[in-house]
């Protein structure tokens, strides 16, 4: 089975693509108009144009595997198109449940030589 490791890579596709694309036609689409490796250990996230559908593209070691989520009433936050197309897991997770990742900051990550 295929886990969500923290960190695994996260590509967010920034435009709503068809939804009638299943595996070969968001493979194809990942390949050509991203770029990108559709059998590379990562993840690609879609969306429709009324935002309310997320389909998630990834490949397993044997095979590929597609995760679709569909809001009833509710839309999806997608990230401006100003903004890096990469997220993290946890940014991913964040964006399935509707919070918007593009307000939402952490703390930076501190380093000391020493205490005091």
């Amino acid at each position: 089975m295929f886990r969500l490791d923290d960190d695994l890579k996260v590509y967010l596709h920034r435009a709503p693509v068809d939804f009638r694309l299943s595996i070969n036609g968001l493979a194809a689409l990942v390949q050509q108009a991203l770029g990108m490796d559709p059998f590379a250990a990562c993840v690609y996230v879609f969306s429709n144009r009324r935002r309310n559908r997320v389909k998630v593209l990834g490949w397993d070691r044997n095979g590929f595997w597609l995760l679709l989520k569909r809001l009833e009433e509710d839309r999806f936050i997608w990230p401006h198109p100003d903004d890096v197309p990469t997220l993290t897991v946890e940014q991913l997770h964040w964006l399935l449940e509707g919070i918007d990742i593009g307000v939402v900051q952490r703390h930076p990550q501190r380093v000391y030589e020493r205490v005091g």
